[in-house]
C-alpha cells in the first residue's frame, strides 16, 4: 500500500477534509498532499524529497 501525506504540501494545513487529496509525486514518487482550498486556488505545491513544483 502506498504512503499518504498528512499535511498539504503547499500550506502546511492537515489534510482531514473529505475533499483533500494525497498522490505520488510524479518525479520521485514520494507523497504530496493538497488541501480543497490549495487545489481550488491553484497554489504551487512543492515535492518535499525533489523539490517537484506543480500548479
Amino acid at each position: 500500500m502506498q504512503k499518504r501525506a498528512t499535511t498539504c504540501s503547499a500550506s502546511g494545513v492537515p489534510l482531514t477534509d473529505a475533499k483533500s487529496t494525497s498522490f505520488p509525486c510524479p518525479t520521485c514518487g514520494e507523497p504530496i498532499g493538497r488541501s480543497e482550498r490549495c487545489r481550488n486556488q491553484a497554489v504551487t505545491y512543492y515535492c518535499p524529497a525533489c523539490g517537484f513544483q506543480g500548479p
